[in-house]
């Protein structure tokens, strides 16, 4: 079943436009709304922001697989801004980490995966232990001074941009590691060690870009998340297709 989709002009441009819907509807909650949290209304946009947030990592995670660009400059580039405006991550680190997790799903070599517990936030816990750093650190409260510094209020630093990044990696967490790579395995899961979500497309944008269709994530990295729902269903009619009768029966 592996395949993958030609990477065209439209990595790049889905890749801009997640870049820029995270960093204008950001921008607007800092400095261009009266927005206060005593409105529903805030709370949507909050919401709305956690999901840019997740798509900003899937985009950057794109990157780390080449499939934004076929010019290897233009792909590291657009990966490097998306992991440091995420949460000042390393492009570079996070592509040497993704490497071993797809080297060895769920082994002992898979910084992704927590062979002590399968509880969700003990997991959690671990998962960020592993990939949070100093430099992310200071990068985080540099960013924040700055935010400060050109006059924008605390609260709406804590609720419009520290709350949905806090939200995007748990939401990240759970669909595109929690769930698909928790054990027990089940045959279906081989050889990759990973489940999928149940076959409903919107559910799967909505919930994390596609990349709750991990199994075709694995099976296919070279697939952008926005053509895994392709995946996914050629997946779908393979299992449905009649098995072939034997030749002489």
């Amino acid at each position: 079943m592996r395949s993958h989709v030609p990477r065209g002009p439209w990595g790049v441009l889905i890749a801009l436009t997640v870049i820029g819907a995270w960093l204008g509807h950001l921008v607007w909650l800092l400095v261009g709304t009266r927005l206060s949290l005593a409105s529903p209304l805030a709370w949507l946009h909050i919401a709305l922001q956690a999901y840019l947030c997740t798509g900003l990592f899937i985009t950057g995670h794109d990157a780390m697989h080449g499939t934004v660009s076929r010019h290897r400059w233009l792909n590291e580039t657009v990966g490097t801004l998306a992991c440091f405006l995420f949460a000042g991550l390393s492009y570079r680190r996070l592509v040497v980490n993704h490497r071993a997790h797809h080297g060895d799903p769920t082994g002992p070599d898979d910084p992704d995966f927590s062979t002590r517990t399968q509880s969700f936030w003990p997991w959690f816990t671990t998962f960020m232990v592993r990939y949070m750093t100093w430099p992310q650190f200071l990068v985080m409260a540099a960013k924040f001074n700055v935010l400060l510094w050109v006059g924008v209020e605390p609260w709406r630093i804590w609720a419009f941009w520290v709350a949905p990044a806090v939200m995007g990696t748990v939401q990240l967490f759970y669909f595109g590691t929690y769930l698909p790579h928790r054990r027990p395995d089940t045959p279906e899961m081989r050889p990759h060690h990973a489940r999928s979500l149940p076959r409903n497309h919107l559910w799967a944008m909505l919930s994390c870009y596609f990349f709750g269709y991990h199994w075709e994530h694995h099976e296919s990295p070279s697939t952008p998340w926005w053509a895994l729902w392709r995946m996914r269903d050629a997946r779908a009619r393979a299992a449905a297709a009649p098995p072939e009768r034997a030749v002489g029966l």
